[in-house]
């Protein structure tokens, strides 16, 4: 039994997930609790998670001796080397957080940190919409919007392990404030709020939510096919950049603003077609993510069984 599962975790702004994960990268039991009730304080969220990881392994009669090592994936800056956190935008006191050497001492096994869309990107290329391909942007749509590289068939991270932050390009020479410290990133512009915001002042609606704004958009409701036409123009105008500057093959959309489908992709593709340049938008593809919400989870063990 020892070191054929990982135990993965996928650390969000919402929700925080852990699984157990055997090494066919199948999940053999996932569980999840609200990160938002443990905002307080850095160190009681970590708490709470080497609680739950231990839960979890004593459900199934296991120790941290059993495991190959615990993977985790968060929604900010890392410095995977070390092993610890610059800062995570959405999740606030977590700036210069060691956080693989906090859990290895509590877990007492070996412990991998990484950025949340790395490891979405990794599973989508090892496994997912992009297995097969070497060049992929994996972009994830949701309360932000972020990125993950992988170039010549490796994550690419950068000199300081912070590549892939699509959603903090800037788009505009002022703009508004972003929560990673910048003016006029993408995120600002794109992001489930702002998405919302312009769905009440256009249909009049305080209370739509995304389902009812898809919903709308599906039975041809102009004012919400336009809400999500501006977005995926945005996107698309961004995208074009990324495929002009990395010439990827193919770029996988995932995240929650992704299952709009086509009332985003149609454009998102032509705008991607018409701004690129002719080169570099005939060898990409656009495509949807394939694994879901449990791609971090399969990163994350990936992660861990891809070190040496």
């Amino acid at each position: 039994m020892k070191d054929r599962f990982v135990v993965s975790i996928d650390l969000g702004g919402t929700n925080t997930k852990i699984a157990l994960v055997d090494s066919a990268f199948s999940i053999q039991q996932k569980i999840s609790f609200s990160t938002k009730n443990f905002f307080s304080h850095r160190d009681i969220l970590i708490s709470e998670i080497v609680k739950n990881v231990t839960m979890l392994l004593q459900q199934h009669a296991m120790t941290s001796r059993h495991l190959k090592g615990v993977g985790i994936g968060v929604p900010g800056l890392v410095n995977f080397k070390k092993g610890s956190v610059y800062y995570l935008p959405n999740v606030p006191r977590w700036k210069d957080t060691p956080l693989r050497s906090i859990l290895e001492r509590k877990l007492q096994c070996r412990v991998f940190v990484d950025n949340d869309v790395n490891l979405m990107a990794l599973a989508e290329s090892r496994l997912g919409a992009a297995k097969g391909f070497k060049n992929v942007l994996c972009v994830t749509l949701g309360t932000g919007v972020g990125g993950g590289l992988i170039l010549d068939g490796r994550l690419f991270r950068g000199s300081s392990f912070c590549a892939g932050e699509f959603g903090h390009m800037p788009i505009s020479v002022g703009g508004k404030r972003c929560g990673c410290g910048g003016k006029g990133c993408l995120e600002t512009y794109v992001g489930n709020k702002v998405i919302l915001n312009q769905a009440r002042r256009k249909l009049r609606k305080k209370g739509i939510t995304l389902e009812a704004l898809s919903e709308l958009a599906r039975k041809g409701n102009k004012a919400a096919l336009e809400v999500y036409k501006d977005f995926a123009e945005k996107i698309g105008i961004a995208l074009s950049g990324v495929t002009n500057l990395l010439n990827p093959e193919i770029i996988v959309v995932g995240g929650g603003l992704s299952f709009a489908g086509e009332f985003i992709f149609k454009t998102m593709k032509q705008t991607i077609q018409d701004r690129s340049m002719p080169v570099q938008a005939k060898a990409v593809s656009i495509k949807h993510a394939r694994l879901g919400n449990d791609a971090g989870l399969i990163g994350a063990a990936l992660l861990v069984y891809e070190q040496r």
